[in-house]
């Protein structure tokens, strides 16, 4: 589905109430905890949805919440009012601390970064951005990789070498292999890569950054693994084990904290796999976070806690809805009965597609011509003098 066709029914389960009625219906329930992930922050669109969700959501600091959701006795206590809401950033990028920080000390809300202390510590770029970063700066037209000899000057085998890079490194079956693979590829690709300011945002934290996150009471945080591997993929119980504890321990150091809440990397039930829950529950955390899309409820597992995704490229009209959980449901009845009815699906999209974009493109252009009337009249009426008189009247749009 584009983009234009998801803001176009945002936009109509928003202005059709259907939200509001959404909101309201998880507010009358009292018993559901709603946690946002985020990964990057930078983008225009991140105060629209922070000035939205502060509006119709009780924003809490993660341990806070849970806290308060779990507790028997403050349940009971609880009055109805706007349903508990937690902002959580995973990775910790530096746009988490030049624009997401900025913005939570401006608007004085809350939020959680799940962080990495081996890409800290390193300063290095995360695993999963570096295959356009090879390819970017290769310095070679040709290379052989497993075998297979790919013509870098060819878009075709470019993305595909991208994509041996991509999975070799996000399968990895040890922190070890994967870093002797990328170290491989550096050596092969390029011989030294500048880092440019427009890159700096997507690098890791740096430890002074966090302490002073930390210091404001703005920002809290949680552990992610100290290398950020995919916990199912890894073979060896005992590093999964490591990943896991060790990050705990570097953490609670330099923030002198107890560190009691984990988010898994990736985040999908394939992604955790058995050993990952069970180090988790080792470790003593006292809660662990999912990427599983929905609302937490009292009978939601402690250690596979929900998160719906949203993203700073989208539309506070698209957040308001998978805030609200109607967009989640839509999307279980679409997944759950589509199969029987593909075809007649198939047929609707396609209508509503090129209605969808009718309508955009002839709302844009009438915006246009509406903005380029005003123009003329305005640029007409500052050029033309008053009779009688020397004076230039000037007509603000």
């Amino acid at each position: 589905m584009s983009r234009r066709i998801e803001l176009f029914l945002a936009a109509c389960l928003y202005y059709s109430g259907l939200i509001a009625v959404a909101r309201w219906w998880t507010q009358r329930s009292r018993q559901h905890l709603v946690i946002l992930c985020y990964h990057n922050a930078d983008g225009r669109n991140l105060r629209q949805h922070l000035r939205y969700l502060r509006r119709h959501y009780r924003i809490l600091h993660l341990e806070e919440a849970l806290e308060g959701f779990y507790a028997p006795s403050t349940r009971k206590k609880q009055k109805r009012g706007r349903t508990p809401l937690v902002l959580t950033f995973d990775d910790g990028y530096q746009d988490n601390y030049t624009y997401a920080f900025a913005l939570a000390r401006e608007l004085r809300v809350p939020f959680t970064i799940f962080l990495v202390p081996g890409y800290i510590e390193s300063g290095h770029c995360f695993w999963w951005q570096e295959d356009k970063r090879l390819l970017s700066y290769a310095q070679v037209d040709e290379v052989t990789v497993e075998g297979h000899t790919y013509c870098l000057d060819k878009v075709d085998e470019s993305k595909a070498l991208a994509q041996v890079i991509d999975t070799r490194v996000r399968y990895a079956t040890s922190v070890v292999e994967r870093e002797k693979f990328l170290a491989g590829m550096r050596k092969v690709l390029i011989e030294t890569a500048p880092v440019f300011a427009e890159e700096k945002t997507t690098l890791p934290l740096t430890w002074a950054q966090v302490q002073t996150m930390k210091e404001s009471g703005w920002v809290s945080f949680g552990a992610h693994t100290m290398h950020h591997p995919i916990l199912a993929c890894l073979t060896a119980a005992t590093e999964v084990q490591y990943e896991v504890s060790q990050c705990r321990t570097v953490l609670e150091r330099h923030l002198n904290y107890p560190v009691r809440t984990f988010a898994y990397p990736i985040g999908q039930l394939e992604d955790i796999g058995d050993h990952g829950l069970h180090a988790v529950q080792k470790a003593n955390y006292s809660w662990a976070l999912t990427t599983i899309g929905g609302f937490n409820t009292l009978q939601t597992n402690p250690y596979l806690l929900r998160r719906i995704v949203v993203d700073v490229d989208q539309h506070w009209l698209q957040v308001a809805a998978k805030a609200s959980g109607i967009w989640g449901a839509l999307s279980h009845l679409y997944w759950k009965y589509g199969s029987y009815h593909a075809s007649i699906f198939a047929s609707a999209s396609v209508s509503f597609g090129n209605f969808a974009n009718r309508f955009f493109f002839k709302f844009s252009r009438n915006i246009q011509v509406i903005s380029a009337s005003f123009q003329e009249a305005h640029s007409r009426i500052n050029a033309k003098p008053c009779s009688g008189s020397a004076t230039v009247t000037t007509l603000t749009v």
